[in-house]
């Protein structure tokens, strides 16, 4: 099985705004389509990503890109990631995070941050084992977490 990174397109839009998390994981991750209108905002920085397994999509993820931000510690962010409820518990977050983590690499940046609540145990423990840390720091009520690569 091959994991790729894919353009959200007018074509796999509607396939990617039915892509939804567990109920009990809807507090920590804006949907897809949310997430899709914060890249419209945000579109100097935003990188959105359909995630596919071969031909299939199993979930989003999106970037911030700010090569223009001074901070070499606040450049490069894991803003989303998701993968459908569905296919949840099959290594396919394992699979799309070591994509997404190859993905920074190949384009040059050297440190990856994320955030998340406290309470995403799930994510969290994803995030841990690719060697993300906290380092003390917040974002709102969020959790910092860093990948130097």
């Amino acid at each position: 099985m091959k994991i790729t990174l894919r353009e959200i397109t007018e074509k796999n839009k509607q396939e990617c705004f039915a892509l939804k998390v567990s109920p009990d994981q809807a507090e920590y991750i804006v949907s897809n389509e949310g997430s899709l209108k914060d890249a419209q905002e945000n579109e100097s920085v935003a990188r959105p990503f359909a995630i596919y397994a071969d031909e299939k999509m199993i979930g989003f993820t999106m970037f911030a890109w700010d090569e223009d931000n001074e901070d070499p510690e606040d450049k490069y962010w894991l803003w989303r990631f998701m993968i459908d409820e569905s296919l949840q518990g099959n290594g396919y977050g394992h699979l799309a995070l070591k994509e997404i983590i190859q993905y920074f690499r190949d384009n040059g940046a050297d440190i990856i941050t994320l955030s998340t609540k406290p309470g995403n145990e799930k994510a969290l423990s994803l995030y841990r084992q690719f060697d993300f840390r906290e380092n003390g720091e917040m974002n709102d009520e969020e959790i910092i977490l860093k990948l130097y690569l």
